[in-house]
Order: C-alpha cells, then structure tokens, then sequence
C-alpha cells in the first residue's frame, strides 16, 4: 500500500503533451470517427507504420504537408478478440513519439520511446481524454493505433518558450501498441492452495471481489511473514519495478468494539488495480521486502509488524493505521520503470571535467 492512500497513475509520456496543441483541439478539427475507429478505412494522411507489434516500429512520413486537424487510426489488429479494451481499464502499452517536421521528413523526439528504455507505459483509460481513448476503446489486446496531432500554434510556441520549454516543430506523432489490460476486479488466476490460519490469519476470497481476512487470538509475529495462497508463475517482482496489485489491508489488534475492520483496500474503489513503485521506498518497508522477488500471477499475505508498517504506537503512526497490519495482495503484474533522467551538465561541471586546465605533478627535487 502507498504511504498516501492514492492510486498512482504512471502518465503517458508524450500525452502530457507539452507535445502539442491536442489539450484543446476543437471539434471541427476531428476527422469523423469512422475513418478512425471500427472500420477497414484510414486516413491517408496518416503516416505508414511497419514492423511488428512488440518491436520498435518503422515509420515513413507521406510525402505532403502535416495535416492541421488530429487523425488517429489502428494500423493493426490485434488477435486478442476475448481481451478487448475498456473504458476503465489499466492498459500496458509502448509508446514512440515522432515529430513530422516537412513533407516526406520527420524523426524520432529524444527520450520518448518506451521501447528504447525498456519500460512500458501504464495508462489508465478512465483519466485519458477522449480524443486518446476512443480509437483504443473495444480493440484487441495486441493492436497499434497511431495519432497525429497538428502543430502548435504560433501563440503556443510562444507560451511554451515562455516556460523554458523547447517549441517542437511540426505535427506530433505517437504509435501505441497495447500489450495487456487489467480490468476492474482483476485477481490472479488459481484457486488458493493455502488459506494460513494456525498462530496467523485466515483468508478466504470467493471470485472477484474482496478477501475475508480472520485474525486469530493469538499474538501478532515480531517478524515480517509473507504466506503465498496462491503461488504465481510469472516473472519474479524485481526491486524498482513498477507493480500492479489489488490488496486489502486490516490492523491485527481489533477496534474497541472488539471488531477488526479493513483500513484500506482496492475492492472498496471499486477494484481498480493499484500500482505502485516496489523496493524504492514509495511504500512501506513490509511491502518492500515481502513483494520483491515474490511471482507475478501470486496471491500473498503479508502480515507486517508496526516497525516495517507505519508504526508501532499511535504516536508513530501519526494518522495511520498503527502496529501489525495484516495484508492480502494479489500480484497481477510488474513492469519495469524507466531510467531517471541523466543531471544537466551545467558550465561550471563541464570546467571542473577537466576542459583546459590539467594540474601538474610536482617535479622531484635533485638530492
């Protein structure tokens, strides 16, 4: 769970889209939908996208003028026709960013290539704007999309030079290639192998919704345990990945009416997927240690003393939840983050590299 109980949303790289003017393009800028959407049809304006999805595309620009309205289409089909795309899922996708500068020219934007860092791209469809959405919407798992969006206009460049942004030429391109979704009220597949129970407590979850957590009478673990139910057979969760999970959290100590009530869960938003960074510190300790290295596709119960949660007392908690909290996490997916961005070289740093100035070595004195 993220130390601010907020579902985090990794944005779409080049849809912050200080890329373009697409935040507000009018409605009479927009090609119909069917030329867009659910039909054989595409826009001829659209540039030529080749190469397999999954792969870096390739890409050639026609040989006329970027169009000043936005035109989108899906250049490929995928052939997951039971894994459509809905309006509220969590879809993984690569992303490529392109600026189209002149007829038949246009290159790649720096830094906006999911498949040059290794790291996909988690868009969550209920917070994207429609103009994104509704050429992803209801199309297979697998498929490319590709959007051009007009260049911006003279006054937006000036706004965008005014923020010490750099203006980008031209109409923007993005290629989207969506590899996987996760729904609302995704779990993990399996049935439970283990329920704990004994000296820790009992889980049990029927379908899609959320788990039944039993805390014993007896007194909580001094130690982090981590109890697979259902033991996945994906990838193993690697430190600074970015994960996806439903979890539902419950204190071990009860309330003063003797009950134990959940604190926080995803089933209670409706059961979005949550994700999250692991191993980096953006949740608790407890969490850290118990995901990493644990398998994609596992249902986990995480029971976490106050010392590797939010605190042993009150006091330390500060608001949270405090001492041994008990968690079930189902570990739907793990998806690498992309690198941080490398520091700016400034003048002085370049000087201080070396540049002109080498020291000498002192000169050995004649005895």
């Amino acid at each position: 769970m993220h130390r601010r109980a907020a579902a985090l949303a990794v944005p779409l790289t080049a849809i912050a889209l200080a890329v373009s003017s697409c935040s507000s393009i009018p409605e009479d800028w927009r090609t119909p939908a069917f030329l867009r959407m659910n039909d054989d049809t595409l826009d001829s304006r659209l540039p030529q996208v080749t190469g397999d999805v999954g792969e870096e595309p390739e890409i050639t620009f026609p040989d006329i003028e970027p169009p000043d309205e936005e035109i989108s289409g899906v250049v490929s089909k995928g052939s997951g026709e039971d894994a459509l795309v809905g309006a509220d899922d969590l879809v993984i996708a690569n992303v490529v960013q392109y600026q189209w500068t002149a007829p038949g020219e246009g290159e790649p934007v720096e830094g906006q290539s999911s498949y040059e860092n290794g790291a996909p791209d988690l868009i969550r469809m209920d917070q994207m704007p429609e103009y994104i959405t509704e050429t992803l919407v209801s199309q297979p798992i697998g498929s490319r999309a590709v959007y051009v969006f007009p260049a911006l206009s003279a006054e937006e460049m000036a706004q965008a030079e005014a923020m010490g942004q750099t203006a980008p030429e031209g109409a923007s391109v993005l290629v989207i290639d969506m590899v996987d979704r996760f729904s609302k009220g995704a779990v993990v597949p399996g049935e439970q192998t283990e329920d704990g129970g004994g000296d820790l407590p009992t889980v049990t979850q029927d379908g899609h919704r959320q788990p039944e957590i039993e805390i014993p009478g007896a007194d909580a673990p001094d130690e982090l345990d981590v109890v697979p139910l259902i033991e996945g057979e994906g990838a193993e969760v690697e430190e600074g990945q970015q994960i996806i999970v439903q979890y539902t959290g419950m204190r071990w100590e009860p309330e003063e009416n003797g009950d134990h009530e959940v604190f926080d869960s995803s089933w209670t938003q409706g059961g979005i997927p949550f994700d999250t960074t692991i191993g980096a510190g953006a949740v608790i300790k407890g969490w850290d240690e118990g995901i990493v290295g644990q398998r994609v596709g596992s249902r986990l119960m995480l029971v976490v003393p106050g010392d590797m949660a939010y605190g042993a007392t009150s006091e330390e908690a500060m608001g949270a939840p405090a001492g041994t909290l008990v968690f079930v996490v189902d570990v739907l997916g793990a998806y690498d983050n992309p690198p941080p961005p490398e520091p700016e070289e400034t003048e002085e740093s370049e000087e201080g590299a070396g540049g002109d100035e080498v020291a000498e070595e002192p000169e050995e004195s004649e005895e």
